[in-house]
């Protein structure tokens, strides 16, 4: 399984919709890096953001998701309270060929204050908006950034097409758009 290099992603990208929009140079200037890498995508995150909390002392069921488990933020930033995670999404809308599987590992730069990002891979023939999940692993509150590069995503082509893509078996988070919560 080799891993995909630029001129790979570039062309996927600009001539076949793999990720839209698409950054052609590492944007670096002031903010956190994003667009295409030498064998990877930093994508950006959005503006919406779900911040989880407690307020309402609602209990965390993956099959029984409450809406009170979080309160809704949209700017420019998001204050991740101390121990806590949001959820947020990425700019960029992706479509992922049948032969490729994606692996996102989250910006040095976020690890490095103790903010983890986590995704699970992006499979064969999934598209849609990416749903990040931040971890503020520290004792204080912490920052993200919209609009500024939130993770990598490394693509890994396979040595042959799967019989059944997440598109055959119609997967529950197949062409999200925005942060998207739990699905049983």
């Amino acid at each position: 399984m080799p891993v995909m290099p630029d001129h790979w992603i570039h062309n996927m990208a600009v001539n076949h919709g793999m990720i839209e929009p698409f950054t052609e140079k590492l944007q670096r200037n002031g903010v956190i890096s994003y667009g295409l890498s030498s064998y990877g995508y930093d994508a950006r995150v959005s503006s919406e953001f779900k911040i989880f909390t407690n307020v309402d002392s609602a209990i965390v069921d993956i099959k029984d998701f409450s809406k009170k488990s979080f309160v809704d933020r949209d700017g420019p930033i998001c204050i991740i309270p101390p121990n806590s995670f949001v959820l947020a999404s990425t700019v960029e809308y992706f479509r992922i060929p049948r032969d490729i599987l994606v692996i996102c590992l989250g910006k040095s730069t976020y690890a490095r204050c103790g903010i983890i990002v986590n995704v699970t891979p992006l499979e064969p023939e999934w598209e849609g908006r990416v749903t990040l999940e931040f971890s503020n692993t520290t004792p204080l509150p912490a920052k993200i950034y919209s609009n500024e590069g939130a993770c990598q995503f490394i693509f890994l082509k396979a040595d042959t097409v799967c019989k059944t893509s997440y598109r055959d078996r119609s997967g529950k988070y197949q062409a999200q758009i925005g942060v998207t919560l739990p699905r049983i």
